[in-house]
C-alpha cells in the first residue's frame, strides 16, 4: 500500500470532489435505509389492519378502519417511491464526484508520466522496451484508476452502510443480526478468491491477445519478406497455434465467470432463508414483529453488494498497488542530463572536444577514447570510419543526448553542460542515422521542429534536400500522408525529407549522421551541391562511412575504434598510402566501378 501514497497529492488536489462524494454516499444510504423502516411499519400496519378489520366485522366502523388502512398504506408506498427517487439522484451525484474524480486523476497521471518520459535520457530508452513503457502509461494507470474510483467509492459505501445499519440491527435483535449476516463474510472471501482467478486468467488472455497482435503486425509489416521466402503456410500455422491458445484461455475464463453469479445468488439465498427461519422463530416467541423480518431482508439485500464488492475492491487495491509501484519505478528515475547554469544564448557554432571519453551506460562499450578536435564557427568537419568506430556517438554528444564520461565538450567556449538543454537543441539541426518520419503529412514532417513554418521556407528546405521534385509528383504533393514510420516513401526519399526537416530550422549547427547512405551517387552530388550553399557560415558535421560524402568538408577526422587515426583535408589524407582513409577511398571507388 506504500506505493499508493504517491496518489495522495491528487486526492488533495480534488479534495472538494472527494469530500462531496463522501457526503453523497452518506445521504444516498440514508435514503436507502428509510424505506426499509417504512416497510417494517407497513408490514406491521397490514397485520394490525387485518386484525382490526376482522374485529369490527358487522359494525359501521369497519369501513372507517378500511379507509384509514388504505390511506396509511398509500402514504407508506409514496414515501418508499420518494426515497427511491432521492436515493437515485444522490447516487448519480456520488458517481459524478468520485468516479469523475478518478477519471481526472487518471488523465493527470498519464500526462505526468508522459511528461516525465520525455525528460529521461536516451540511455533509459535503450534499457526499456517500448511495450513496457506503453503498458505503464495505459494498463497500469487504468488499474490505478479502478482504485481511485470504484474501489474507494464502494469501500466508503460499505463502511458508511455498516456504521448505519449494523448498530441498528443489533439494537433490534442481536441473535437475528448475527444469523442474518453469517453468510456475508463467506461471500466476501469467496468473491475475493474467484475474482483473483478471473483477474489472473484475464491477464493471461490479455498477454495472449497482445502476442497475437504483435505477430499479425509483424507479419503484415514484413509481408514482402514473408512472401519472398514463401513462408505463408508456416506463418498461418503459427497464427493458428496462437489463436487456439487464446481460445482455450477464453473458455477457461468463461467457465470461472459462470461460477461467479451462481455463487453470489446461493449465498444471498442462504442468508434470506436463515433470516426468515430464525426471524419466524422470534416472531412466534413474540420478540419481534413480522415487519422486522421484512426490514432485515431488505438490509441483507442492501449489504450483499457492498460485501460482495469488498472482495472485488480488495483485489482492485492489490492490483493498483502493484501497478503504482511499477509506475513509481519510472517516475523515480531521474535524468542525469541536467543544465548546471541554465544558460540561454544564441550560439555561433564553435565546437571543441577536449580529451573526451565516452562509455555507453547500458552496454559498457567504450565508444570514444581521449577524443580531441576543434571546429571553428562556419566550418565543416567530416567524420569518417568503419562501422562501430564511434562516429554517431559524436553527434549524440553534441546534441547532449548523452553526457561525456570523461573530458569536456565546449560550445562557444562554454561547457555544454551549462546550456539550457532545450535552448541548445533548438539551435541544432540533427539528421539521425536511423531516419524516423511520423504518420502525418510531408508538410508536417518537414515543419516538425518549427512552430508555424512559412510556406516558402518549407519549399526551400525540400529543394535544398533534393526531394522537392519527388514530392510534387505525389497526387497530394506536400499534403501526402505518410504511412507508419514513413513507409510510403523509399529509403532515399525518407532520408531527404529528414534532411529537409533539419534545414527548415535554419540551425546554427547542422549534423548529418550518415544521412546520404540510401541515395545513389547522382542524388548525393545534387544534395551536396545544394548543401554547399546551406552550409556557408554554418557549423556543420558530416558523419559518413562513404568517402564521397565528405568532399565539402574543410577538415576530415578518420576514426577507428573511438580513436582519431588520421586528421586533415582530402588531399592531405590521400598522400598517406598506408592510411585508413585512402584504403576506404580505393575500396569504395572499386565498388562504384563494378556497379
Amino acid at each position: 500500500m506504500k506505493s499508493l501514497k504517491y496518489l495522495n497529492k491528487y486526492l488533495l488536489k480534488y479534495k472538494f470532489r472527494f469530500f462531496w462524494g463522501i457526503v453523497f454516499v452518506i445521504v444516498s444510504n440514508i435514503f436507502a435505509i428509510i424505506p426499509a423502516q417504512v416497510v417494517r411499519h407497513a408490514f406491521d400496519l397490514v397485520r394490525e389492519g387485518i386484525t382490526m378489520y376482522q374485529l369490527h366485522e358487522g359494525f359501521d366502523q369497519q369501513e372507517q378502519v378500511y379507509d384509514s388502512f388504505a390511506r396509511s398504506t398509500l402514504f407508506y408506498g409514496a414515501v418508499i417511491v420518494l426515497m427511491a427517487l432521492l436515493r437515485g439522484i444522490f447516487l448519480f451525484f456520488m458517481r459524478q464526484t468520485i468516479i469523475v474524480m478518478s477519471r481526472l486523476i487518471e488523465n493527470d497521471l498519464k500526462n505526468e508520466i508522459y511528461a516525465h518520459y520525455q525528460t529521461l535520457p536516451l540511455s533509459f530508452y535503450r534499457k526499456n522496451n517500448t511495450g513496457d513503457l506503453m503498458a505503464r502509461i495505459s494498463e497500469d494507470v487504468s488499474r490505478v484508476r479502478m482504485y481511485l474510483g470504484p474501489a474507494i467509492m464502494y469501500g466508503i459505501n460499505l463502511l458508511v452502510l455498516f456504521l448505519m445499519v449494523i448498530p441498528y440491527m443489533l439494537s433490534v435483535n442481536v441473535e437475528l443480526t448475527i444469523y442474518t449476516l453469517l453468510p456475508l463474510p463467506i461471500l466476501s472471501v469467496s468473491i475475493y478468491y474467484v475474482n483473483n482467478i478471473i483477474e489472473r486468467k484475464s491477464d493471461e488472455i490479455q498477454k495472449s491477445l497482445s502476442g497475437i497482435t504483435t505477430f499479425v503486425q509483424e507479419a503484415f509489416s514484413g509481408i514482402r519478406v514473408l512472401k519472398s521466402f514463401v513462408r505463408e503456410q508456416d506463418s498461418h500455422a503459427n497464427f493458428t497455434t496462437a489463436s487456439n491458445t487464446y481460445k482455450d484461455k477464453s473458455l477457461e475464463l468463461n467457465f470461472v465467470n459462470s461460477l461467479f453469479f451462481p455463487l453470489i445468488l446461493f449465498l444471498i439465498g442462504l442468508s434470506t432463508i436463515i433470516t426468515v427461519w430464525y426471524g419466524g422463530k422470534e416472531v412466534i416467541n413474540g420478540s419481534i414483529t413480522p415487519g422486522v423480518i421484512a426490514e432485515f431482508l431488505i438490509y441483507v439485500n442492501m449489504l450483499t453488494w457492498p460485501v460482495t464488492a469488498l472482495g472485488w475492491t480488495t483485489s482492485l487495491v492489490q492490483r493498483a498497488a502493484a501497478s503504482q509501484q511499477r509506475i513509481n519505478e519510472f517516475l523515480n528515475t531521474k535524468t542525469d542530463i541536467i543544465s548546471q547554469k541554465n544558460l540561454e544564448k544564441d550560439i555561433q557554432g564553435s565546437i571543441v572536444f577536449d580529451e573526451v571519453d565516452f562509455v555507453y551506460p547500458d552496454t559498457g562499450i567504450h565508444a570514444l577514447k581521449k577524443l580531441s578536435f576543434q571546429i571553428n564557427p562556419g566550418d565543416t568537419l567530416a567524420v569518417i570510419g568503419n562501422t562501430g568506430s564511434g562516429k554517431s556517438t559524436i553527434a549524440a554528444l553534441v546534441c547532449r543526448l548523452y553526457d561525456a564520461t570523461g573530458g569536456r565538450i565546449l560550445i562557444d567556449g562554454e561547457d555544454i553542460r551549462n546550456y539550457n538543454i532545450s535552448n541548445l537543441r533548438s539551435q541544432i539541426g540533427y539528421v539521425p542515422q536511423d531516419v524516423f518520419l511520423f504518420s502525418d503529412s510531408i508538410r508536417n514532417n518537414i515543419g516538425f521542429g518549427v512552430d508555424a513554418l512559412p510556406e516558402e521556407k518549407m519549399l526551400q528546405a525540400a529543394k535544398d534536400a533534393d526531394v522537392y521534385e519527388n514530392i510534387m509528383h505525389f497526387p497530394a504533393q506536400f499534403d501526402t500522408v505518410l504511412g507508419e514510420r514513413g513507409i510510403t516513401l523509399s529509403g532515399g526519399q525518407k532520408q531527404r525529407v529528414s534532411i529537409a526537416r533539419a534545414l527548415a530550422r535554419e540551425p546554427k549547427i547542422l549534423i548529418l549522421d550518415d544521412s546520404l547512405s540510401a541515395v545513389d551517387t547522382k542524388t548525393e552530388n545534387a544534395i551536396l551541391n545544394s548543401l554547399q550553399r546551406v552550409m556557408a557560415n554554418r557549423t556543420s558535421i558530416i558523419i559518413s562511412h562513404r568517402v564521397s560524402s565528405v568532399k565539402l568538408a574543410n577538415r576530415i577526422l578518420v576514426l577507428d575504434d573511438g580513436i582519431v587515426v588520421q586528421n586533415g583535408t582530402h588531399e592531405e589524407l590521400m598522400l598517406e598510402p598506408e592510411g585508413l582513409y585512402r584504403a576506404l577511398y580505393e575500396r569504395q571507388l572499386q565498388t562504384e566501378e563494378l556497379e
